[in-house]
């Protein structure tokens, strides 16, 4: 039996090193709990310095992530190029696009601030279809990917592509004349793109599942990804649909959001009875992939919210309550797991 590995001193060149694409995952799990608890403020105002805190922490977390995150494309390149080849890895590159464009919703949310939102999601934009189209170049120009590496990580990319609405549609007002068309145009080549990518990317998922071994405990958070592209499709689509001058008839997309929803709702339940049963048979060891819990449960509790917003249907309001209770516990554990991870250098060791 060998004997573990001694642990690798911890220092800030190591750090950038091993600093894992998908850190702002954290970024994003923050922000859209922050977006729905400023939501449900207007319900309970005892949540408004909740929201708030939770908004100013998520800025100063993305300022932190920051610095490693890029440092690492210029004292660690090899390490960039690597992960990009890998085939798992690569996916959560677009990470990063996707929690500047959280950002942008936070800032137009909070306070208003739409000229620095404007600035942040047309800069999300580019670097999101900049780095979308490199992991896509790199995995179909290669034969490295097999179904051991099918997670739902997959579906990383394709929730950024939807994300793109869910600040583009509002700041759609408050565009330059100049630019507005482009920006409309832009918002629905994202949601486009992704709600297709996703759907071609979720039988392929499916098809793991049936046919191929179960996922390792370690990656059983990721199953819960399925539920940010469900969610986030759902207030993309109703924030296009009233931005675009041409919708017309706002029934359909009414319909249509309620069947996505549903589907969201099943894949809930379904994500919790898968957790439990596996969590049963098997320990659910902490890794940074536990973030993958947050962010798919706050695009889920938004999408629930908005959909009663426009609806007034009170079940999908009730399921968002109990969304946001399940994703304020599951936040503050990861956030209180990441915390030692970080204090004791584990998250910073290289993989053997």
């Amino acid at each position: 039996m060998n004997a573990p590995s001694a642990a690798v001193p911890v220092s800030f060149r190591l750090i950038v090193k091993t600093f894992a694409p998908g850190w702002p995952a954290a970024v994003m799990g923050t922000g859209a709990f922050a977006l729905a608890t400023l939501h449900f403020s207007h319900q309970l105002p005892l949540l408004a310095g909740m929201a708030w805190a939770l908004h100013w922490f998520n800025l100063a977390l993305f300022a932190l992530i920051s610095v490693p995150w890029l440092l690492r494309w210029v004292m660690a390149w090899p390490a960039v190029v690597a992960s990009f080849r890998h085939p798992v890895a690569a996916n959560f590159y677009p990470s990063y696009a996707i929690a500047l464009l959280v950002l942008a919703a936070e800032l137009r949310a909070f306070g208003g601030f739409d000229a620095a939102a404007l600035l942040v999601w047309w800069l999300a934009v580019a670097l999101l279809f900049g780095l979308t189209l490199t992991v896509l170049l790199s995995i179909f120009q290669g034969e490295h990917v097999n179904l051991d590496h099918i997670t739902p990580g997959i579906f990383i990319p394709p929730v950024g592509m939807v994300v793109i609405p869910v600040a583009g549609g509002p700041l759609l007002g408050v565009q330059p004349e100049a630019l507005r068309d482009l920006a409309l145009t832009i918002n629905g080549i994202g949601l486009g793109a992704g709600i297709f990518m996703y759907t071609a990317l979720l039988a392929l998922a499916f098809h793991r599942f049936y046919v191929h071994k179960r996922l390792p405990p370690l990656m059983v958070p990721t199953f819960w990804i399925n539920l940010a592209p469900v969610g986030v499709i759902v207030v993309s689509l109703l924030n296009l649909v009233a931005a675009a001058p041409f919708a017309g008839d706002k029934s359909p997309y009414l319909v249509a959001v309620f069947l996505i929803w549903g589907f969201g709702a099943f894949w809930l339940a379904l994500a919790l009875l898968f957790t439990w049963s596996v969590r049963k048979s098997a320990p659910l060891p902490f890794s940074l992939a536990w973030w993958a819990f947050t962010f798919p449960l706050g695009a889920f509790t938004l999408g629930s919210q908005r959909l009663s917003e426009v609806t007034g249907l009170s079940t999908p309001l009730a399921v968002a309550w109990l969304a946001w209770v399940l994703l304020a516990a599951i936040w503050t554990l990861t956030l209180i797991n990441t915390v030692g991870g970080v204090a004791s250098g584990k998250l910073f060791q290289p993989h053997p």
